[in-house]
Parts: structure tokens; C-alpha cells; sequence
């Protein structure tokens, strides 16, 4: 239990530090962003606005990571037994949504502008899409000197989010410079269409990951027949039945299921059994554990995941 009690005390340093990287990350983005916006719409720049867009995605997702960090302190109380821990899944399908609406504005607006390429104040857009790129530099420096973006999920997100948003600065760099070096207008849209496509695909997989959380998925990384192999491998564990598996944040998996034992046990006994099964999932990523133990004599059908008994024979002899 020492090696638990150490690990816990780096994590809360941790959070302090992430959550600092967070809200400088999130203050120099936001404050870019409506920057970008302003230029965008001045210099009549399709690009810069769609850059605009991908950082407010940015944004909203800091902002989220910042909110989620401030609402898992608060602690679970009897009407919300989780805590907030949710919170972040359904504000990620809200920022998810928001996105793929954003992105499929800005195609469609760049659909228009390559049959009519309008004017575009080529120096102020070079101007403000180099100034970008070095505001991206500097964040994801930041989050990378100061923060956890190996394990902390919010903090990787928001990482990721600002190396993709520096391609858009870049895209928005190499339209301007085409259009004052060869006068190509469609340089802008071109490059606005492709920032486009990276904040749909980041709004799609978001939504879908948020969503599958929702309805209470199985996480990504777990292998439901391994789990169902190691606990049946553990000795005293005759079988089981009824089993769950899900998120209940990102990075915070559960388990419920009912065991068939001996019924002979003792209390502690069946108490061993339980610590080496949380121990053995705790190695999963499993860290949440519920473990109904009952006797032979129990009186649901033997199904794992509710199927009729002829199913499960046949699954058997698969195995």
C-alpha cells in the first residue's frame, strides 16, 4: 500500500502543474484565436478564419480539461455518487458537435470562393498566420516542458489539438505566400478547405469517442475475453456471469460482474480472492471494482452478458 500512497502524492503535484499549463495554454490560445478571427474577417482571409476555427476547437477543448480538472475535485455526495468525473464526456460531445458544424460551414463557404476568388489582403494574412505558428510553438512548449502530456488524457488532447492547429498556421503561411508570389486566390480557400478536414475528422473521432462513453462502451483498451480468462483463472473462481465493463471517464474503467465460488468460503477468504482480482485488473486498467460472490446454488442463468444458456455452450466449446 506504500507504493500506492507515493504514487498518489506525485499525481496531486501533478494536477497542481497540469492544471497551471492548462490555464496559461488556454489564456494565450483564446487570446490568439479572436485575434486570428478579427484578421481573418479584415483581411478577408478564408484560411485565418478557418484557422480561427481550429483554435477555438483548441480552446474549447482547454477550457473543458480546465472545467473537469476543477469539477473532479469537487467530491462525489449522494445525489451525484460519481462525482463530476462525467462532465468532460458530455462537454466532449457538445465541443465534438460544435466542430463537425464549424468545419462543414467553412467547406461549404470555401466551395463558393473557388469559383469567385475574392481579394485577400495577402501581407496581414502572412502577418497574423506567422504570429499563429509561433503562439502554437510556444504553447505546445509549454504543455510539454510543464505539463503530463504522456498520461494525463485532458493534457494530450489539448497537445495534440495545438500541433494539429499548427499545421492550419502553416497552411494559412503558404496560401499567403502563394497568392503574392503567382496572384493563385484559390491558394486561400485550397488551404482553408484542408484546416477543414483536420477539425472535422478531430470533431468526428471526439464525438464518436464521447459517445461511445456514454452508452456506457467498452473501453477502447480493454479485451473483454482476457478479463473474462483471468478472473475464471483465479483460483476459488468457478465462474462468472453478468459483467460489465465500462468508462466512467476517460481513463477511469469499471467492472461489475457476479462470481460463483465454493460455498464454503469463509468471508476472508472470498476477501483474498476479491484483492487478487482487483489486483490482477488493476494491471488491465481496470480500477473500479464490483464483485457479487454467490454460491452454486444462485439462481440466474449462467449467461456472462445475458444470452440464453445454448449460446454460451457453444461459446464454450470454442474456447
Amino acid at each position: 500500500m506504500g507504493h500506492n500512497h507515493s504514487h498518489n502524492h506525485s499525481h496531486n503535484h501533478n494536477e497542481g502543474a497540469n492544471k497551471k499549463v492548462l490555464l496559461i495554454s488556454f489564456i494565450m490560445i483564446t487570446g490568439y484565436m479572436i485575434i486570428e478571427a478579427i484578421g481573418g474577417f479584415l483581411t478577408n482571409s478564408l484560411a485565418l478564419l478557418s484557422d480561427a476555427g481550429h483554435m477555438l476547437s483548441d480552446s474549447i477543448s482547454l477550457m473543458v480539461a480546465l472545467i473537469a480538472f476543477t469539477l473532479a475535485e469537487k467530491k462525489a455526495n449522494h445525489n451525484k455518487t460519481f462525482g463530476y468525473k462525467r462532465f468532460e464526456i458530455l462537454a466532449a460531445v457538445i465541443n465534438g458537435a460544435a466542430l463537425i458544424l464549424i468545419s462543414l460551414y467553412i467547406i461549404y463557404e470555401a466551395i463558393e470562393r473557388f469559383s469567385h476568388p475574392p481579394k485577400v489582403a495577402t501581407t496581414g494574412m502572412l502577418t497574423i498566420s506567422i504570429i499563429g505558428l509561433v503562439v502554437n510553438l510556444l504553447v505546445a512548449w509549454i504543455m510539454m516542458s510543464g505539463g503530463d502530456t504522456k498520461n494525463n488524457l485532458n493534457i494530450r488532447g489539448a497537445y495534440l489539438h495545438v500541433i494539429s492547429d499548427m499545421l492550419g498556421s502553416v497552411g494559412a503561411i503558404l496560401a499567403a505566400i502563394l497568392i503574392i508570389f503567382f496572384g493563385w486566390g484559390w491558394a486561400d480557400p485550397l488551404a482553408s478547405i484542408i484546416v477543414a478536414i483536420l477539425v472535422l475528422r478531430s470533431g468526428y473521432n471526439v464525438t464518436k469517442d464521447s459517445i461511445h462513453i456514454l452508452m456506457e462502451g467498452t473501453p477502447e483498451n480493454i479485451d473483454v475475453s482476457d478479463i473474462i480468462r483471468t478472473i475464471e483463472g483465479i483460483e476459488g473462481i468457478q465462474n462468472i456471469h453478468d459483467l460489465h465493463i465500462w468508462s466512467i471517464t476517460s481513463g477511469l474503467n469499471a467492472l461489475s460482474c457476479h462470481a460463483v465460488v465454493n460455498d464454503q468460503l469463509t468471508i476472508s477468504e472470498s476477501e483474498n480472492i476479491l484483492r487478487e482480482i482487483e489486483h490482477e485488473l488493476e494491471h488491465k486498467g481496470i480500477t473500479h471494482v464490483t464483485i457479487q460472490m454467490e454460491t452454486e446454488a444462485h439462481n440466474h442463468d449462467n449467461a456472462i452478458l445475458c444470452q440464453p444458456k445454448m449460446e454460451k455452450q457453444r461459446d464454450h466449446h470454442h474456447h
